[in-house]
């Protein structure tokens, strides 16, 4: 077992810098030591067999989740996945999640999926899958828990602010197709519906815009609906905030480095031609999301109406690993054309419209009480 603590010490050498290696030397040769003479007297003394795959595994997953909640390693099985997810066809209950206090925490349901279906909803903490309790287990684990062949039934336990007892769902999963982009047009207003960022989206959403101008002629203002939103691809936030904006600032990147500072600016060419723009927002705008409505609000550009978003403020970089597995590991943090950052505080509206409580289903003409408020806000302006 000694072995081991050895390849992890010549891991590490290759990992750091010679100088930056040998200041904590000894520090990090006592922690490497420890970890071995604990995994060899789990692997001696724990009351079962164990799996050493399996605990480096975890290791490996709980070292990357005490740097952040976003942080995380992949199986080659979650890492092809996730690509597959980008793409816009996916399988599972549609739900975007995070890790909290051990907890799986609800980042939004995806429209018209079994988690949405079900009533879940963004900022639920799921505490059971099925028999299973969530605290112990990594986000990896939980993820793929509840994934599994389409057809199949998966029990949710969670727990939901202001509701004093657990919550159990019942949800059969799904093969998701995320159609990113949905359009129509009340009256004289041109909505467009952002579900995702995905590679698609940002292409889809300028030709529904050019659709809606080419059999429409008296469009008198757009409405973005950004909300259970939970983000995707920096690059297609980057293109949809540009298909509003004339020129400034979208969105700046800064890593480690004071120098590693990244800016992204828009090009010339407002695709709607300046007419007036609102942006919902709520609880489940995440990430993407939070970059489009923050960028259209600091130039003025939109009025954001609903709720405060959820506050994901950093990039994760995608690294593939040898094994077919892959690192998500957050690597910079956004920050607005305001030079502010979202991180844990979220993009405040500039006029709260909180979803009323009964029967409230976003894009219903008679429930949806925000996108009614905001079509009349566009009529009268």
């Amino acid at each position: 077992m000694k072995k081991i603590s050895i390849l992890l010490t010549f891991l590490f050498l290759n990992i750091f810098s010679h100088n930056a290696f040998s200041q904590k030397k000894d520090a990090l040769y006592e922690k490497l030591d420890l970890f071995g003479d604990i995994l060899e007297t789990i692997n001696n003394e724990y009351f079962k067999q164990i799996n050493e795959g399996e605990v480096i595994d975890g290791a490996i997953n709980g070292m990357l989740q005490s740097l952040d909640p976003y942080s995380s390693y992949m199986s080659p099985k979650t890492f092809k996945n996730m690509n597959t997810e980008t793409k816009g066809e996916f399988g599972g209950l549609g739900i975007e999640v995070t890790m909290e206090g051990g907890l799986v925490k609800v980042i939004t349901p995806i429209d018209d999926t079994p988690a949405d279906k079900a009533g879940i909803k963004s900022g639920d903490y799921i505490i059971k899958l099925d028999d299973k309790q969530v605290k112990g287990l990594t986000l990896d684990e939980a993820v793929n828990t509840m994934r599994g062949k389409s057809g199949t039934s998966i029990t949710l336990t969670i727990r939901r602010i202001n509701v004093s007892e657990p919550i159990t769902v019942k949800i059969v999963r799904e093969i998701i197709k995320t159609k990113s982009v949905i359009s129509e047009v009340k009256e004289n207003i041109g909505y467009l519906r952002l579900r995702s960022f995905n590679e698609k989206s940002g292409d889809e959403l300028i030709d529904k815009i050019k659709e809606i101008k080419r059999n429409n002629t008296n469009i008198a203002g757009y409405i973005l609906d950004l909300r259970n939103n939970p983000g995707g691809l920096l690059s297609q936030a980057i293109k949809i905030s540009d298909a509003f904006l004339d020129s400034g600032e979208i969105v700046s990147t800064k890593g480690r480095d004071p120098r590693d500072i990244k800016i992204y600016n828009s090009k010339k060419g407002d695709e709607t031609n300046g007419k007036p723009l609102i942006v919902l927002i709520n609880q489940g705008s995440a990430s993407a999301s939070e970059i489009v409505a923050g960028a259209l609000k600091d130039h003025k550009r939109a009025i954001v109406i609903g709720e405060k978003s959820f506050g994901k403020g950093s990039v994760q970089s995608i690294m593939p690993l040898s094994n077919g597995g892959g690192l998500r590991l957050t690597t910079a943090k956004y920050y607005l054309p305001s030079g502010e950052t979202i991180e844990e505080i979220g993009v405040l509206p500039d006029i709260k419209v909180e979803q009323q409580k009964d029967n409230f289903k976003i894009n219903d003409p008679i429930n949806d009480n925000q996108l009614i408020y905001a079509l009349k806000l566009l009529k009268v302006s």
